[in-house]
C-alpha cells in the first residue's frame, strides 16, 4: 500500500435537519436513540443481530450468531435454517397482506400490472415448479437474462425458494459476458425473454443468450418468457430439446411449492462485478445474514410504512434490485414499483410522471440520473405533482453537493430528507447513510455507519487520520462470502491492507468535525498534482457547481513538471456540446479558486456524452486511453459505444 496521503480539497457547510414532522412519525426520530443503538451494536453485536433477525421467521433458531474463527470467511446465523422467499412473500400472502400490492409495474410502452402478495406467492411457487420440473435442484446455478418485469422478481424468488443460486445478468450486457458468467458459474440454465423494451426499441434478448451460451456445455435448458404474458410472442429461434416457453410449461404445474429449508450459510445467488479491467468477480452471497441485512436497512433506512409506494430505479440485475427492490422491502411488506424502461422516454420527464400518477412516497435512485435530470431542464419537473414524496434517496456513487441541492430543491421541494447512501455489491446491504428522522444531512455527504457498521478512515498503517483510506473493522451480517472459486482473490481485494484485520472497499474517503465520512471515490482514481493527491470526485464537483455543467469526469495524464495533469470531459446542461473558450475559462477559474491553480485543467473537452456502463457508471479507464493515446479495451458494455469514437475525434481536434 502507497505511504501517500490523499488530500480532501472541498468543504461543505451546509446542514439540513430532518423535518419535525417526519421525525415525529419516524420509526427512529432522534439522535439519542440512534446513538445508543449504535453503541449496543458494537458493544453487543451478538444481542443486537439476534433481535433484529427475530424478526423474521425461522424454521429452525440458530446456535451462534456469529462465528469469526476463520476469518474473513465469516458465518452468521450458524445452524440457523430459513428461506428469504418466505420471509418476503410467504408470510404476508398467508397473512392479512394477503391482498395488498407487493409489486406495481409499467412497461416502457405504457402497460401496467399489479401483484398483490397473494398473487406473488401463486406466481412465485408456480415458476419454482416450473425450474423442478427442468431439472433445476437445491444448489444449481441458474442465469437470469430479463428485462424489468415482475418475471425477473418472479424469477429471482422462484430460485431462493426451491434452493437454487440466482445469477443475474443485465439485460443489455453482451453475449461475451453472458458467456463470461455462466461459464464461470457453471450454470445448468439459463432464464431469459423473448425481449424487452428500451428507449422505443425491443432488445432481442433470446439471439444474444444464443450467441452467448453457444460454447457453454454446462446450460441444459433455456427458459424463454414471454414480454407480454398471453399476447402476441416477440420473434425468436427456439432450439428443440433446449429451449421452453415459459407459457406452455407453466400451463401444467401445480401453484403450491414448499419452501426449501436453507442453512443460513447455504448460497442464496451470485452477482457478478464487472471492474474495468480482468475476470468478472463472482460475488457470493448467503442467506442468513444476507435476509436480517437487507430486512433492517431496508426498515430503518427508508423508514417504511404499510402506506408507502416505495421506487428504487435501479435495475434488478445490480445490487442495488437484489437488496432495495426485492429482498428489502418485501421483507418488509412494502409494495414495491417496478419499471421497465429508460427515464427519458418518451420524454425527459417520465420518471417525474410515474411519481405524478402512481403517488410514489419514496424515491431511490442513482446519482448519475439525477445529473442527467437536471441536464434535461428543471420544466420536465415542473409539469407534475410530486407532493406525494416524502423520502428521498441516492445510491451508486458520491454525489456532488450540486446534484444533491438540485434534488433537495427540484424534487423534494425542500421537505424531504436524502439519505445518500454508500455501500457496494460486496457489502450486500448499506453501510453508511442518514436515518431520516434522525440524521442532519449535508449535501454530499453519506454521514454516519448503520448499526452494526464499525467504519474509520486510517492510513496505511493502520492509524485514524481526516483523509486517507475507508476501512469497515468488524464484520456485518450482510459481507460477502468471498469470490466464487478464487478465496486468495477474496483476500487480495478485500483484506490485503492493515495485515487483513479490516475490510477494504477500494475507496478513500474523510472525515469531518462531527464525524460524518466522506467518500471521495476509489483509491485508484486519484491524481498527483504538483504533489498534491485529490480524489476525482471532489475534482468533478466543483465543474458541476457551475450552471452551465450538468456532469463531469476527470483524469490524470502524465505531466513533465507536475507529476500529473488533468483533463477534464465535461457533459453541458441542455443539448449544446460546443461550449466556447468563454466557458473554458471560467472552469478554469472556478477550479482556481475552489481548489488552487495548481488544479486547473490542461485540457477541457465538451462533450454531448461520457463512456457509461449500463448502470450509468463512467468508465475513467478508457478515458484515460484516449487521452494517452493507448489502445482501448472492451467497449461491449458501455450503453453506447460510439461515444467513444466522437470523444477521440474531440481530443484529438
Amino acid at each position: 500500500m502507497s505511504d501517500d496521503r490523499m488530500e480532501s480539497v472541498l468543504k461543505e457547510e451546509r446542514v439540513f435537519p430532518p423535518p419535525p414532522s417526519f421525525a415525529a412519525n419516524a420509526l427512529i426520530g432522534d439522535m439519542e436513540t440512534y446513538r445508543r443503538e449504535h453503541r449496543r451494536s458494537l458493544e453487543d453485536p451478538d444481542g443486537f443481530w439476534a433481535e433484529a433477525a427475530g424478526e423474521l421467521d425461522w424454521f429452525r433458531p440458530w446456535e451462534r450468531v456469529f462465528d469469526g474463527s476463520e476469518a474473513p470467511f465469516f458465518q452468521w446465523f450458524v445452524g440457523g435454517k430459513l428461506n428469504i422467499c418466505h420471509n418476503a412473500v410467504d408470510r404476508w400472502a398467508d397473512g392479512e397482506k394477503r391482498d395488498t400490492p407487493a409489486i406495481l409495474w409499467e412497461g416502457e410502452p405504457g402497460d401496467q400490472r399489479q401483484l398483490t402478495y397473494g398473487e406473488l406467492k401463486t406466481e412465485v411457487s408456480r415458476f419454482a415448479n416450473v425450474l423442478k420440473s427442468l431439472g433445476i435442484h437445491k444448489g444449481d446455478t441458474v442465469a437470469i437474462y430479463l428485462p424489468m418485469t415482475p418475471e425477473l422478481a418472479i424469477a429471482v424468488l422462484a430460485c431462493a425458494r426451491i434452493g437454487a443460486i440466482h445469477s443475474v445478468i443485465f439485460a443489455g450486457f453482451s453475449a461475451d459476458s453472458i458467456k463470461d458468467r455462466v461459464l464461470d458459474a457453471d450454470s445448468k440454465m439459463v432464464i431469459t425473454g423473448d425481449g424487452g423494451w428500451r428507449r422505443g426499441s425491443v432488445l432481442p434478448l433470446k439471439s444474444v443468450v444464443d450467441e452467448g451460451v453457444e460454447a457453454c456445455a454446462c446450460v441444459d435448458k433455456v427458459l424463454v418468457v414471454p414480454r407480454n404474458p398471453g399476447g402476441e410472442r416477440m420473434a425468436c429461434e427456439m432450439r428443440p430439446g433446449r429451449d421452453f416457453w415459459y407459457d406452455e410449461v407453466v400451463a401444467g404445474v401445480s401453484d403450491e411449492c414448499p419452501c426449501e429449508e436453507m442453512d443460513a450459510e447455504d448460497m442464496l445467488f451470485l452477482l457478478y462485478t464487472s471492474g474495468s479491467t480482468g475476470k468478472p468477480k463472482g460475488i457470493m452471497h448467503t442467506v442468513g445474514g444476507y435476509s436480517v441485512y437487507t430486512y433492517l436497512t431496508s426498515k430503518y433506512v427508508f423508514d417504511l410504512k404499510p402506506e408507502d409506494i416505495y421506487w428504487c430505479s435501479a435495475d434488478i440485475g445490480w445490487i442495488t434490485g437484489h437488496s432495495y427492490i426485492v429482498y428489502g422491502p418485501l421483507q418488509n411488506g412494502a409494495t414495491v414499483l417496478m419499471y421497465e424502461g429508460a427515464p427519458n422516454h418518451p420524454e425527459p420527464d417520465r420518471f417525474w410522471d410515474i411519481v405524478d400518477r402512481y403517488k410514489v412516497s419514496i424515491f431511490y435512485t442513482a446519482p448519475t440520473a439525477i445529473r442527467a435530470f437536471m441536464k434535461w431542464g428543471d420544466d420536465w419537473v415542473e409539469k407534475h405533482d410530486l407532493s406525494s414524496l416524502r423520502l428521498l434517496g441516492t445510491v451508486g456513487e458520491p454525489i456532488n453537493p450540486e446534484a444533491w441541492m438540485w434534488y433537495h430543491r427540484m424534487i423534494g421541494k425542500e421537505r424531504c430528507p436524502i439519505v445518500d447512501t454508500w455501500w457496494q455489491t460486496e457489502t450486500g446491504g448499506i453501510l453508511l447513510t442518514p436515518l431520516p428522522g434522525v440524521t442532519p444531512t449535508k449535501p454530499g455527504s453519506a454521514t454516519l455507519p448503520f448499526f452494526g457498521v464499525d467504519a474509520a478512515v486510517l492510513d496505511p498503517e493502520g492509524n485514524e487520520v481526516d483523509a486517507g483510506l475507508l476501512a469497515i473493522r468488524r464484520p456485518w451480517p450482510g459481507i460477502l462470502r468471498g469470490i466464487w472459486g478464487d478465496a486468495e482473490r477474496f483476500r487480495k481485494t478485500y483484506w490485503c491492507n492493515w495485515d487483513g484485520r479490516y475490510y477494504f472497499p477500494g475507496d478513500g474517503a474523510r472525515r469531518d468535525k462531527d464525524g460524518y465520512f466522506w467518500v471521495v471515490g476509489r483509491v485508484d482514481d486519484v491524481v498527483n498534482v504538483s504533489g498534491h493527491r485529490i480524489g476525482t470526485a471532489e475534482l468533478e464537483s466543483v465543474f458541476v457547481e457551475h450552471p452551465n455543467v450538468a456532469e463531469s469526469a476527470v483524469i490524470g495524464v502524465p505531466h513533465e513538471v507536475k507529476g500529473q495533469g488533468l483533463v477534464a470531459f465535461v457533459l453541458l446542461r441542455g443539448r449544446d456540446a460546443e461550449g466556447s473558450e468563454e466557458l473554458r475559462g471560467e472552469l478554469n477559474d472556478l477550479v482556481a479558486k475552489k481548489i488552487g491553480k495548481f488544479a486547473r485543467p490542461e485540457k477541457i473537452i465538451f462533450s454531448a456524452d461520457l463512456p457509461k456502463t449500463r448502470s450509468g457508471k463512467i468508465m475513467r479507464r478508457l478515458l484515460r486511453d484516449i487521452a494517452t493515446g493507448q489502445a482501448l479495451g472492451n467497449v461491449t458494455t458501455l450503453a453506447d459505444p460510439s461515444v467513444v469514437d466522437s470523444l477521440k475525434e474531440k481530443y484529438q481536434a
